[in-house]
């Protein structure tokens, strides 16, 4: 079986930061990993080299593969930062629909700045994401 690529490592999350080459954006998710960890109780830790994970669990799917995820997290990409939070369709339709200008996937929100997004909605975002994984994997 693959072994997972993204895993939680010593990688400096600082390092990742100040790498990140935009200043709106540095400071941007610099605000966000605050955010994320007073939201979660958990510090910002690597996951591969560009993910900002808090907090983990662990997940075992029916196909056999499994491994270890972060709870919540965030990613600096090319064209936005990527927020992972995992809802339940109901949290999904209401409080992303609050979140402010965004574009959502499955387990993703993708903002370009975070003057465009309620912070008070991201936070209960972060609350229910985290208590949803835990009430699924334990």
């Amino acid at each position: 079986m693959a072994k997972n690529k993204t895993t939680e490592n010593n990688l400096s999350v600082d390092d990742y930061i100040n790498n990140i080459t935009d200043e709106k954006r540095q400071s941007d998710v610099r605000e966000l990993v605050k955010i994320f960890e007073a939201t979660s109780g958990f510090p910002p830790k690597m996951w591969g080299e560009a993910i900002i994970g808090f907090g983990s669990y662990h997940y075992k799917y029916e196909s056999g593969h499994e491994g270890d995820a972060p709870l919540a997290g965030l990613s600096n990409r090319v064209a936005q930062i990527s927020l992972y939070v995992y809802q339940d369709i109901d949290d999904k339709e209401n409080l992303f629909s609050q979140l402010g200008k965004v574009k959502t996937a499955k387990a993703c929100i993708y903002i370009k700045k975070l003057e465009d997004i309620n912070i008070d909605i991201l936070k209960n975002i972060i609350t229910n994401s985290i208590k949803t994984i835990q009430k699924i994997y334990g």
